[in-house]
């Protein structure tokens, strides 16, 4: 009978059957003991299915209150949900490495702070860049830098309010100001969006397109396909784009963004190396060209200074004005009235000396009130700017909360999750600043729990700055102004585009992506 079989046959039976136990069924066995669904186990395909449909954080964690603090989300994926597990896998010194997901992030070709796998190449680039960071040094640049933006925002406020009360854009205006002149100083780079500046307002259009979302998805579950497509060039580029196979129009997401960090860069770049006096050492650019390839051995070179500075520009943009709207937002609620006015309160009664000559409360007294601090670390409990997973894995066969976690295994966990934990977060869907004054232990376990900017070597490296910015202009807008939602959005959330997921209030009725509209009424005089 074998001698009929052709073997032919037989040998593509043979490679089948090698493929079938080395691509399904080992990563099958050698996680079978973690819980989890059957489908999402047996194929990847089941989770890029929820990221399709923009549901995999939540689903997530759905799965983690059916099946506990380990689930097993794919053949070769486990999500975890637990503090010991965050230590392990995120805590300093881990060495648990980013995946090649982050490679989506890559600037220009070149990697940078964000998307460098090892743990040894971050620390690396981190070291240029973590006394530009330092809080000494925000605070020395929030009193020429911040407190002039939330002067800007003050006067749009005052003159065109019909502009400001739309904030998701207004925001946007005033984090993208910020970020520019820390970058790039006011000569190289430095937007005047706050001031009406129509071609730097556009750069805040250019991340608004929902396909955003869809070019993402291609972007990670087909990136040489991807790329392959969003290259092509002349009528190559006309019969994709015909053919509806482009997950993105061009010019695609942050394309605006992208050039003018490059033309920035440029401009720096011939006033440094023409040793003009007005190139800005205090910016990030300036600071990072002192180990430009021209001045020390193995140095950086241009594209890895624009990149790394363009992926900072990237990265300061949404994640500070996306908080600071729900911040606003969620004071705004009519059930939220008694936490404006402890908030009113307390940064009305600033001295003086708190402020500017102008009247901005500065980044060095706001960063000392208490209630606003408890606002700030609410809102990004319940409104992270990216709520979603962060995925690592290690070279090793390790253990996590007591499974053993074969090499190259993907984990990963959300501050989505982490900070709806009912067991440590009580009314976990509560808006509620009042719960970070609680009782002394259970407040230690919150902040155990709190994860709005990651922890370990790969802590958000502008977290002071962020801080600097939300600080300032709340106790600004506040001192001020009451906010009220605008009629006819009582019942509806904004919403906020990260990666594949819109995310949003998930208790409101309705919700609108990319816009909120506030009334913001002056405080009588006395």
């Amino acid at each position: 009978m074998l001698d009929a079989v052709n073997p032919a046959l037989l040998g593509l039976g043979i490679l089948a059957l090698l493929a079938f136990h080395s691509f399904v069924l080992s990563p099958f066995l050698a996680l079978k003991h973690v819980p989890g669904p059957t489908t999402f186990a047996l194929t990847s395909w089941r989770l890029a299915l929820e990221d399709w449909k923009g549901t995999r954080t939540k689903k997530i964690d759905e799965l983690h209150k059916q099946y506990g603090p380990v689930v097993r989300v794919g053949p070769n994926e486990l999500s975890f949900n637990s503090l010991s597990a965050l230590k392990t896998i995120f805590g300093a010194g881990s060495g648990f490495e980013r995946t090649s997901f982050y490679r989506m992030f890559d600037v220009y070709g070149k990697q940078n702070l964000f998307t460098f796998e090892s743990p040894k190449a971050h620390g690396e680039r981190k070291k240029l860049l973590n006394h530009a960071y330092s809080k000494s040094s925000i605070l020395k640049f929030s009193a020429e830098g911040v407190e002039d933006r939330v002067w800007e925002y003050m006067q749009l406020l005052e003159k065109d309010p019909a502009t400001t009360s739309e904030i998701f854009s207004s925001l946007h205006y005033y984090s993208l100001d910020n970020i520019t002149h820390f970058l790039y100083g006011q000569d190289f780079g430095g937007t005047k969006a706050l001031r009406g500046s129509i071609a730097d307002q556009e750069l805040i259009r250019d991340v608004l397109d929902p396909s955003r979302r869809k070019l993402s998805w291609f972007a990670v579950h087909f990136p040489r396909y991807t790329k392959w497509l969003m290259t092509r060039t002349g009528y190559m580029e006309k019969a994709v784009a015909q053919l509806g196979l482009l997950p993105q129009k061009k010019p695609v997401v942050y394309t605006g963004i992208r050039r003018h960090a490059l033309e920035a860069w440029n401009r720096f770049s011939d006033a440094a190396t023409s040793n003009k006096p007005n190139a800005d050492t205090s910016s990030i650019i300036g600071k990072l060209f002192k180990y430009h390839v021209s001045k020390v051995a193995n140095g950086l070179d241009d594209m890895d200074i624009a990149s790394e500075a363009a992926d900072h520009f990237l990265a300061g943009v949404d994640t500070t004005s996306d908080t600071l709207m729900f911040l606003i937002w969620a004071l705004s609620l009519p059930q939220a009235a008694k936490f404006q006015e402890k908030l009113i309160a307390e940064v009305k009664g600033l001295e003086a000396s708190e402020l500017d000559s102008r009247g901005v409360p500065t980044v060095a007294a706001t960063d000392k009130l208490p209630y606003l601090d408890a606002v700030i670390k609410e809102t990004l409990r319940l409104y992270s700017p990216l709520p979603p997973a962060e995925p690592r894995s290690l070279p090793v066969d390790t253990t996590i909360d007591g499974y053993n976690v074969p090499a190259n295994t993907i984990v990963s966990m959300s501050p989505y999750s982490l900070h709806r934990n009912g067991d440590v977060f009580k009314d976990p869907l509560v808006f509620n600043p009042d719960r970070w004054f609680g009782d002394a232990k259970e407040l230690a376990e919150m902040k155990k729990w709190f994860w709005a900017f990651s922890s370990g070597g790969r802590m958000c490296i502008g977290l002071h700055l962020a801080m600097a910015e939300m600080t300032s202009l709340t106790a600004a807008i506040y001192r001020t102004y009451k906010t009220g939602i605008q009629v006819g959005f009582e019942d509806t959330t904004p919403g906020i585009t990260s990666r594949f997921e819109v995310f949003s209030d998930e208790t409101m009725p309705k919700m609108k992506e990319h816009i909120c509209l506030i009334d913001f009424k002056k405080h009588s005089k006395v």
